[in-house]
């Protein structure tokens, strides 16, 4: 059994894998190292892998070292894709993931992988495996309490799927215009990709996945979970 854990700017987001089937996934705000010692016990784990872009994982990474065959991703792992990103040591590892899980889920396909939570990517990783660079834009969370803490008198609203087009008030104007131009933006991104890359794939992924999946005139892959399953896959790997 593998372990896959990706800890992100506001969950921790785990699985384990039997091979390439997932067989268990938790999403927590917190992750104890009793409850970490229960899964490996209860789903008999012998390899597991971590994702980080925080810095507060090296307990975590001291229990899964002594008990597991424990690889962290990093800049240096051996991954099946190409990375010719200028400074790779700086890009996030869970777009790394997302990435390689998206090119071993539509292999020999140009993919763009939109990542949309704390903040929304673009990655665009092509058929022969290449990575060249990306896009990174604020999440729809972000967004909002930029207007609110940079403002006096706008509030901070809260996030709902909206199809309205304009608002009535100041909370609903506020809603329409952070959701509509986030909306707007990806299709943008997309409309701009098609023109570099042909029949290209769209893939959305991440916590807000829910509030694109219908972009006007675009067909888009909605896959929950992509970077725990380019994290089995890279263990796999690294294991063969």
């Amino acid at each position: 059994m593998n372990l896959t854990i990706d800890f992100g700017n506001s969950r921790i987001k785990l699985a384990v894998f039997f091979k390439k089937k997932m067989i268990h996934f938790e999403s927590n705000k917190a992750l104890h190292l009793s409850h970490i010692n229960s899964l490996l016990n209860r789903f008999s784990i012998s390899n597991s892998i971590i994702s980080s872009v925080v810095n507060n994982t090296k307990n975590v990474e001291g229990l899964l070292k002594k008990k597991t065959d424990f690889l962290k991703l990093s800049s240096s792992t051996k991954l099946s894709i190409h990375n010719f990103y200028n400074t790779p040591r700086t890009l996030g590892m869970d777009r790394v993931a997302s990435l390689t899980g998206a090119h071993s889920l539509f292999f020999k396909k140009n993919i763009l992988v939109i990542s949309a939570g704390t903040c929304i990517t673009y990655d665009v990783i092509t058929a022969e495996g290449n990575y060249f660079g990306g896009n990174i834009s604020p999440g729809l969370d972000m967004r909002l309490k930029a207007l609110n803490t940079f403002t006096a008198r706008l509030p901070l609203v809260k996030k709902q799927l909206t199809s309205e087009i304009f608002g009535k008030n100041t909370s609903s104007s506020i809603l329409t215009g952070v959701i509509g131009g986030a909306r707007l933006e990806m299709k943008g991104f997309i409309t701009g990709y098609k023109k570099i890359y042909p029949a290209l794939k769209v893939i959305i992924t991440g916590g807000d996945a829910s509030y694109f999946e219908t972009i006007s005139g675009n067909k888009i892959f909605a896959v929950p979970h992509l970077a725990l399953y380019g994290l089995n896959q890279i263990l796999l790997q690294n294991h063969a």
